[in-house]
Formats: C-alpha cells, structure tokens, sequence
C-alpha cells in the first residue's frame, strides 16, 4: 500500500486536527496516511515520496514556528524541486500571510503547492474546515 506523509507542528491542537482530517482522507482514498510531528518525521521518506503534506499554524508576527518547523521546511526546500506538497495550518490572528509567504518559499524551491495555495482554518477547524482538510487529503492520495 502506498504511504502518504502528512508532517506536521501544533501548539494547542489545531493543526494537529487538520493533520487528522487529512489523513482520514487519504485513509478514505485506500492509501496509508502517515500523520507524524515534525520532530519524528523523516526526511529521506520524504524524498522518496511524490508529493506530501507539511502543516504548521501561524506564529508570532505570521510566521512558521521557528525551533522545529522552519529548519525542517528548509530541509525540504533542498529536494522539493519536481514534489507536489499541500501545506495546511491554523492561524488565530492576521490574514494568513504566513501561508502565502510559505507558498511562495516552496515554489520558489521548484515545488508544486497543490491547489495553488495553503489551506487554513482560523482557530479551531470546524466541520465545514475538516472536511476541506479530508478533501485535501483525498487529493494528496491521488497523485
């Protein structure tokens, strides 16, 4: 069975419920979802792998957390060139500069963002914000 990685960082949970939905979708579409932290993510997984999810909220003034989130997103741009990636994450405050910003950091790396832009919910993803995380998923396992 094919494995999709969906890495992600969370502080209060958020993004680690978007990171759950998109599993269940990837789960839904007949392919292992591997929903794991950052910190016990793999790299060279990642580079053998098509396309993957990564999902951090906004932090601070609209940036990625920058202890274990921002260091492993460089990482990736070393080998994103030719990977579709969904990027995904929550946010409580801005407008979500932080995902354009992040889109435009791992296309400028040669990757593909699928659907063009980053998902993200605001606060607490509701009903309606994880089932475009399951669909999203659904997406992923499709490449």
């Amino acid at each position: 069975m094919d494995k999709v990685y969906v890495v992600y960082w969370s502080q209060s949970g958020n993004t680690q419920a978007m990171a759950e939905a998109i599993g269940a979708g990837v789960s839904a579409s007949g392919k292992e979802a591997a929903v794991i932290s950052v910190g016990e993510a793999s790299l060279d997984e990642l580079k053998a792998a098509k396309g993957f999810a990564l999902g951090c909220p906004a932090m601070g003034a609209e940036v990625l957390e920058e202890t274990e989130m921002d260091p492993f997103v460089a990482d990736v741009e070393g080998f994103a060139s030719g990977k579709t990636i969904a990027l995904f994450g929550s946010y409580g405050w801005g407008d979500g500069q932080w995902m354009r910003d992040w889109v435009e950091r791992m296309e400028a790396a040669g990757a593909t963002v699928l659907n063009g832009e980053g998902l993200i919910c605001h606060e607490t993803p509701d009903t309606d914000g994880l089932a475009d995380c399951e669909a999203l998923g659904k997406q992923l396992a499709a490449l």
